[in-house]
């Protein structure tokens, strides 16, 4: 298969767990419950999404074999980095689980990859991943129901997408997120106030955009 990858660049993770961690990412284009369109988002599944992930961007391509792809992740990764610091690649989109496949995944690792996806739980898993990080949308089948961590955009207004909805399924770790955008300051303190109510949730700041990073 060609794979279409809107963008592809190295950074630090801003969400999640591994907040803080130094990643390539490689952003697939594409996505089941948006065009990416704005003209579209009214009638989209997920109404909230703040990212770009529409055709190919100057960092991205299309790639026709799995190991083209890796190789590009790999050079991205710092010469000079030590042994111990194992490079990473977080797998995000848009939907990556509509691209990303057995094979890639398997050429990734051929070159020393520690391999990461962000996904919305729509698709099932291919094997071999090494972090599966959930996030799951309102009114979206969730068929991925298992993995390292589930990490919930807060709040959601539908019932089915309330944290306690989630807390039975079999993930190592739970995040809340607040939701961007005008109601941010808001959001931030009611997610603080849930966390600290329901310590089995840890709080994620998308901290990439507070320090300006890509």
């Amino acid at each position: 298969m060609t794979y279409t990858v809107k963008e592809i660049f190295y950074t630090l993770q801003g969400e999640g767990f591994h907040s803080g961690r130094p990643a390539v990412f490689c952003r697939f284009s594409g996505c089941n419950l948006w065009t990416g369109r704005d003209d579209d988002r009214h009638a989209a599944v997920c109404k909230f999404c703040d990212t770009d992930f529409v055709g190919v961007g100057p960092d991205g391509g299309k790639f026709a074999k799995a190991s083209d792809l890796a190789a590009r992740i790999a050079e991205l990764w710092p010469s000079a980095a030590s042994l111990a610091s194992k490079p990473y690649v977080v797998c995000t989109g848009g939907e990556p689980l509509l691209q990303l496949n057995e094979e890639l995944i398997e050429a990734f690792h051929d070159r020393g990859l520690e391999v990461a996806v962000e996904t919305n739980g729509t698709q099932p898993a291919p094997a071999g991943l090494d972090w599966t990080c959930v996030s799951p949308k309102a009114n979206a089948p969730l068929r991925l129901r298992n993995g390292d961590e589930l990490k919930l955009v807060y709040p959601q207004v539908e019932r089915e997408a309330q944290p306690e909805c989630f807390e039975h399924l079999a993930f190592r770790y739970f995040s809340l997120q607040p939701m961007d955008g005008p109601a941010l300051s808001d959001n931030v303190r009611r997610t603080v106030e849930y966390c600290l109510a329901h310590p089995r949730w840890r709080l994620s700041l998308q901290t990439h955009k507070l320090l300006g990073l890509r």
